[in-house]
């Protein structure tokens, strides 16, 4: 059975992004595959920000990225880009910290305006890592989702490239040697 880490870089405790990386984290287990979600808000704020490897917190995160077969990035769109709290989880990783992995990245925003984050700006991120492949990126806009009753929402058009996507990383995953 793979291992798939969803990673969410946002900040809110009540955010948008996270519930869908729970809700990518909940199908993929529909398929029993075991999937933990890391929120890089929950780490020590002070060993995040000083690269402190040797924090208890910070290296149980970095053991849970080395671990997965599959990793999930899920960050809201902050002025064109992915957050800076994703960012800085990710200079902490080694070099080709995702060596060997299927990469997913997903991103939310207010606007189709922000859609290229993921292409020109989280994609070459995830290919430095060393991602020995990186499936096709999704962008959720926020109004396709409501979030009120607790648990995302998503609408019907949305959900269902949401599902294409997910089941594209499915397949790269069980593909991979």
């Amino acid at each position: 059975m793979s291992k798939v880490l969803v990673i969410s870089g946002s900040p809110s405790p009540t955010s948008k992004t996270e519930m869908v990386g729970d809700l990518v984290a909940e199908r993929l287990a529909e398929y029993e595959w075991n999937a933990a979600h890391l929120r890089v808000r929950t780490l020590p704020a002070a060993a995040l920000l000083n690269a402190d490897r040797s924090d208890p917190a910070i290296a149980e995160a970095a053991e849970q990225v080395a671990r997965a077969d599959g990793i999930v990035l899920a960050t809201p769109t902050y002025k064109a880009s992915y957050s800076g709290l994703l960012k800085v989880f990710l200079d902490l990783l080694p070099q080709f910290g995702f060596t060997g992995k299927v990469v997913l990245p997903l991103a939310t925003g207010g606007s189709t305006a922000h859609v290229l984050v993921l292409d020109y700006a989280l994609r070459p991120v995830v290919q430095s890592l060393g991602a020995r492949h990186v499936v096709q990126s999704f962008f959720l806009l926020d109004k396709h989702l409501d979030c009120s009753s607790g648990s995302p929402s998503i609408l019907p058009e949305s959900t269902e490239m949401l599902d294409g996507v997910i089941e594209q990383f499915r397949k790269a995953l069980i593909a991979a040697p």
